[in-house]
């Protein structure tokens, strides 16, 4: 892949490489990429700088209809050809600006990402943040969903779904995964072995470098592939291309990809536990001799982290269904504690390798619904929070909880049970999101106003098909 540095650059391979389209990318507010195409001729290296001007009204969470103008900026070190598209096609992830006053747009996820990067620098801290998060799907054959006045029900379907192995396919061959039991036998149970490899080799074509891809834990397609750490932008321009090309790759097949976090009953959801490490220049501040290898700074990132997790799964875990996910007693860890192998805390230290470079943390409580740029930002600021008032995250979680009484499991906290209650911890605690202007009020209002109304109220005010068992003949 080629490797951008200036908008000369950019221009020079349109004109030297054939170039037929350019694409213009940038994120709404919840978190899905959106685009719009121009001919080669319209981007020039003043483009760069100027922008192009196109409607904001219609994009999810961001300005009204008589403030619908913004523009676009390209980024030119984003740049990468498509590898999907008919036509040789060049993306280019943009920044969002206001039009009249030429300032970064308050509601730019990505805005957001690059003021908590340069926030981190401020405080002396650290210089870089790096992320590494495990984004786990689903790849089905076939998605079926309605609601409307007099029904509601969704059907997913799987070849390798367990509930098929009665099914008449003319032969049913019976390798089947059972339930839970996917993590992770070879082909030909594994009957998705191909398309994760053609997803890992198209990721790494474009520059995103995979460490490794399997099956996950569930019946029905569950994957995962895992990216190599980056910075937080960085990683987070990532993200959108992985899903991106998963999505794409799986569609080539004929078949459908859900970050979905909960759509199977019964069986493993999909998560996103995210690593983070903080370094200044060469040194990695999260490597010491405290617990597990820590530094102090890290133990006050993770007093930081438990801290503020309530506010924090507000974004991390942003969705409804993300909470059907989220359940005690199940395999998403609620409990927000601490612990150097115990996969049950919400941050669990790796113990993959002791080297100082490789000492960071797993929040194991994130999901991929979440819009990547806000989530990173907001793991972010939860940790310098912890590191600049010390905030110690007490004793480390290291019994197995399944053995721990039931009244001493019931002092450990736990996270909130439904997206209503991470938004309203979210408006209770935000105020260390506000530092440096990073998250401004208006991106919390708006995102608890979006949330309530969009999704937390639009299904509380939908029956259920199981309340229909439950109290139909009541």
């Amino acid at each position: 892949m080629t490797q951008f540095k200036s908008a000369k650059e950019v221009v020079e391979f349109i004109k030297s490489e054939g170039v037929q389209a350019i694409d213009l990318r940038f994120m709404d507010f919840p978190g899905l990429w959106q685009h719009f195409t121009v001919p080669p001729r319209e981007i020039k290296e003043d483009v760069f700088e100027e922008g192009l001007g196109f409607d904001g009204s219609s994009i999810r969470g961001w300005r009204s209809i008589n403030e619908s103008d913004m523009v676009v900026k390209p980024v030119a070190e984003t740049s990468f050809v498509d590898p999907f598209f008919k036509e040789k096609t060049l993306v280019i992830v943009c920044n969002i600006c206001d039009p009249v006053t030429g300032a970064d747009y308050s509601r730019d996820p990505r805005n957001i990402a690059r003021k908590a990067e340069a926030y981190l620098k401020s405080t002396g801290i650290g210089d870089t943040a790096y992320f590494g998060p495990e984004a786990e799907f689903f790849i089905f054959d076939d998605v079926r969903f309605d609601q409307n006045e007099h029904e509601g029900y969704y059907h997913l379907d799987s070849s390798e779904g367990r509930w098929n192995t009665g099914r008449q396919e003319n032969p049913n061959l019976g390798y089947k995964i059972r339930y839970k039991e996917g993590y992770f036998p070879v082909p030909p149970m594994d009957s998705l072995q191909d398309i994760r490899t053609e997803m890992m080799v198209t990721l790494e074509r474009m520059g995103v470098e995979i460490e490794k891809q399997h099956h996950e834990v569930a019946t029905g397609g569950q994957a995962e592939i895992d990216m190599r750490f980056d910075s937080l932008l960085r990683m987070a321009d990532k993200l959108l291309k992985y899903k991106y090309v998963i999505k794409n790759v799986a569609r080539e097949h004929g078949k459908t990809v859900t970050f979905m976090p909960k759509p199977v009953f019964g069986d493993n959801g999909s998560g996103m536990h995210t690593h983070i490490s903080i370094w200044k220049g060469d040194t990695n501040i999260f490597a010491g001799t405290e617990y597990s290898g820590l530094s102090e700074n890290a133990l006050y990132a993770v007093g930081g982290l438990l801290k503020h997790a309530p506010s924090l799964l507000a974004f991390c875990c942003p969705t409804t269904n993300s909470y059907k996910r989220l359940v005690p007693g199940f395999e998403a860890p609620v409990n927000l504690a601490y612990s150097s192998r115990n996969r049950s805390a919400a941050i669990r230290i790796p113990m993959y390798s002791s080297s100082a470079a490789s000492k960071r943390l797993e929040f194991r409580c994130p999901d991929p619904s979440c819009n990547p740029y806000l989530e990173l930002s907001a793991m972010l600021m939860a940790a310098i929070d912890g590191i600049t008032n010390k905030i110690h995250p007490g004793e480390p979680l290291d019994r197995d909880i399944y053995d721990m009484p039931a009244e001493e499991l019931g002092k450990v906290p736990k996270t909130p049970g439904s997206l209503r209650e991470a938004l309203v911890a979210l408006e209770r605690d935000h105020e260390y999101l506000l530092k440096g202007d990073v998250f401004t009020k208006d991106v919390i209002e708006t995102w608890i106003s979006y949330k309530m109304q969009n999704e937390v109220i639009a299904l509380e005010l939908r029956p259920h098909p199981w309340e229909f068992v439950l109290c139909y003949d009541i």
